[in-house]
């Protein structure tokens, strides 16, 4: 289980999201005057942390961890359009927001891990119906 880059990757995404939680684009987020912005970022971010990690321990059956990871995907596009949101409602792009950049950079990067996840589990439902096929 641990010893599979996909489970790894994984982890991996459920740092990265976490580690949004300690960051200037979630306080933000949480200092803003519509308090439905905040909440749903946190609700999103969190469903997506913690669906990485839970998405580890299904490695058994394959095609539901793929389909699972897949969902994963999704949520983690929506934290990524909540966080471009947040971004630009500070004031656009420019050199003082680099905190704020580096959230948005760490939720890219879990997108990163997440996908690549999902292509080693596609390669490892590959090889076992390959198995299967010579025997």
């Amino acid at each position: 289980m641990i010893q599979r880059i996909q489970s790894v990757l994984l982890f991996l995404a459920f740092l990265l999201n976490g580690s949004v939680f300690f960051n200037a684009l979630y306080s933000h987020a949480m200092h803003d005057p519509q308090q439905w912005l905040g909440l749903s970022f946190a609700i999103i971010l969190t469903i997506a942390s913690l669906g990485s990690l839970g998405a580890i321990f299904l490695y058994k059956n394959r095609e539901n961890h793929q389909r699972w990871v897949s969902v994963l995907l999704l949520i983690q596009i929506i934290a990524i359009g909540f966080a471009i949101g947040i971004y630009i409602s500070l004031g656009g792009f420019g050199m003082f927001l680099w905190d704020e950049t580096i959230g948005l950079g760490l939720l890219v990067l879990a997108l990163g891990a997440q996908l690549y996840a999902r292509k080693k589990i596609k390669d490892d439902i590959e090889l076992v119906k390959s198995m299967d096929r010579i025997r």
